[in-house]
């Protein structure tokens, strides 16, 4: 369409958790690092929903793809100036999500064997302790060189807030929210 891409603005919403109900639930899934999986529910705060549908979701079955985090991104400031600068154009191909714990139930059979299901959290705390994202090429069954996105997912800091705050203008992460589970997830198309 050529209306403006730009998202409702949500001026009354202050923490993490009052932003994940006031946007719908795009993606249900898991993230797997080693052998945990991680079960969560994605919501989109900018970018396409066909993106997520054609990149995390497998065709043949239409259930949402394990994301398993195969490298980590050091949080420095040249790569998040960059990331910045690569998701900040209205023409960007990218997707911002925000990055919640879903309940165990809901979450799809962990398809690694001898993987033990933890929350969220614990993925969370262990990226804020390395200062690091989880990196994820996408699709994930193809080869590094043929991945056509990457997502990175961020553990809770100011540069992460400040996508957030994109359409929550009043989010903060003062120490009541800085301690809501959860991960800002970027994707951006090559």
């Amino acid at each position: 369409g050529a209306r403006e891409k730009t998202r409702e603005k949500f001026n009354d919403v202050a923490t993490v958790a009052e932003l994940s109900k006031a946007i719908p639930v795009s993606w249900t899934g898991e993230l797997v690092l080693k052998n945990s999986v991680f079960p969560t529910n994605m919501h989109l705060i900018e970018g396409e929903k066909s993106v997520l549908d054609k990149l995390m979701v497998d065709p043949k079955s239409g259930k949402s793809i394990s994301l398993k985090i195969t490298q980590r991104l050091r949080l420095d400031q040249p790569k998040l100036d960059d990331l910045k600068k690569r998701t900040s154009t209205k023409t960007s191909n990218h997707c911002l999500l925000l990055s919640v714990p879903a309940d165990g139930d809901a979450a799809v059979a962990a398809e690694t064997p001898g993987a033990q299901q933890r929350p969220l959290r614990n993925l969370v705390s262990y990226l804020s302790q390395k200062q690091a994202a989880g990196i994820i090429s996408l699709p994930v069954n193809e080869k590094d060189k043929d991945a056509s996105a990457v997502l990175h997912a961020f553990p809770p800091t100011q540069f992460s807030v400040e996508f957030l705050q994109r359409i929550a203008p009043n989010l903060s992460l003062d120490a009541e929210n800085a301690k809501d589970d959860h991960l800002v997830v970027v994707i951006l198309s090559m």
